[in-house]
């Protein structure tokens, strides 16, 4: 059986899992890179020291997270100086990860130079998005020039959820319709047809689309105009506002979805608000993927929120019963993956846990096998 490393490099943390074919051997994160007091000084410490502790006797290849892949990269590639300079080329599209990622990248290579590296990214599953998805009403000569477009993002992700999905309500991938709802501190929706991505709500970056645990998501852009006009703000005040003081941070103080169903739960009318903007735009969104698909199969909640939130599941679909959409009360409160929905529902509602690494570590060994 093939033995893979997967690297997965955040801004700010590196999870990391050893495969043995299909099975997990064993796995780890190093976190609080960078922080004082904290891990590794940057994240080539954080891989070294991964390496270092690791048993990688008969390793076959090393798969690696890599967020941006812009519209060079459609599909896992073999890591080489060319790919790694065209990365490093991203880096304006996704100056907090692919950094991070090539650093992976890097050590991996010159700690194991006979080992196969594979660089798995984010945005590649959005690549079948057809071209009115992926294309935004501005002026065509300046967004071709600046690359601007509907990337996607939660690729592997929504991948990985998506034929999960098949699996368990015993349907072939390429013939089921479905959206997944990936519900995390960063979270976003999927329109999956047959096996293909075909509308998804991140965009350029991972700011567009769902209200998230700091970024606000969608957001009319005349709030940037006006902040920088009649507030004064710079545009990284605005940056990091959008991105870091929004979403539920900014409407209650608190990231966490379990601190604010707590705290909703306890009548805090900030939280109650929150909720209702949060679980409001997720219907929004099923709505608008539904119409697009034409005929939903399955919808597929997934992420730390989508995976434990019961309250967000109910609330966001509440009211779709005319679209075949409903909730079980019973099965939404139990665990593991599971079909959530009522018996003979026309759409099956499920409870999907993702795996990322698992995702990265099936592509890398595919693209191996085919070298």
């Amino acid at each position: 059986m093939s033995r893979v490393l997967v690297l997965n490099c955040g801004s700010s943390s590196v999870k990391w899992r050893r495969y043995d074919g299909d099975r997990a051997l064993d796995q780890g994160t190093v976190e609080r890179i960078g922080e004082p007091g904290g891990g590794p000084a940057d994240h080539a410490g954080a891989v070294r020291q991964i390496l270092a502790e690791q048993d990688l006797t008969g390793l076959t290849a090393v798969g690696h997270r890599v967020v941006h892949g812009g519209r060079t990269f459609s599909a896992p590639v073999l890591v080489d100086e060319a790919v790694l300079a065209a990365i490093r080329d991203l880096v304006p599209l996704a100056p907090l990860h692919n950094p991070a990622n090539l650093a992976g990248i890097e050590v991996a290579r010159a700690a194991l130079p006979d080992v196969p590296q594979v660089a798995v990214f984010d945005t590649a599953f959005h690549h079948t998005l057809p071209a009115a998805a992926a294309t935004y009403a501005i002026d065509r000569d300046t967004a071709e020039r600046y690359d601007i477009r509907r990337y996607g993002f939660h690729g592997t992700s929504h991948a990985y959820v998506s034929r999960r999905t098949a699996e368990l309500l015993g349907r072939p991938y390429e013939q089921l319709n479905t959206i997944t709802l990936h519900l995390g501190n960063g979270a976003s929706a999927c329109a999956v047809h047959n096996g293909r991505s075909v509308a998804t709500s991140m965009g350029m970056s991972p700011l567009e689309g769902l209200v998230m645990g700091t970024r606000s998501g969608d957001i009319d852009p005349t709030v940037i105009f006006h902040l920088r006009r009649e507030g004064g703000l710079s545009v990284d005040d605005i940056d990091d506002l959008l991105n870091h003081r929004s979403g539920l941070l900014g409407l209650t103080g608190a990231n966490d979805m379990r601190e604010v169903l707590q705290r909703r739960a306890s009548g805090d009318r900030a939280a109650e608000l929150a909720f209702d903007v949060y679980c409001r735009r997720i219907t929004g969104y099923v709505g608008a993927y539904y119409a697009l698909l034409g005929q939903v199969d399955a919808i597929a909640f997934t992420a730390g929120v989508g995976e434990h939130a019961a309250p967000v599941r109910a609330a966001a679909l509440a009211g779709l019963h005319r679209l075949g959409i409903a909730v079980d009360d019973t099965r939404n409160d139990g665990t593991g993956d599971r079909v959530i929905s009522p018996d003979g529902a026309e759409v099956s509602v499920c409870v999907i846990r993702t795996d990322e690494e698992r995702e990265i570590a099936r592509q890398t060994r595919d693209v191996v096998e085919a070298a």
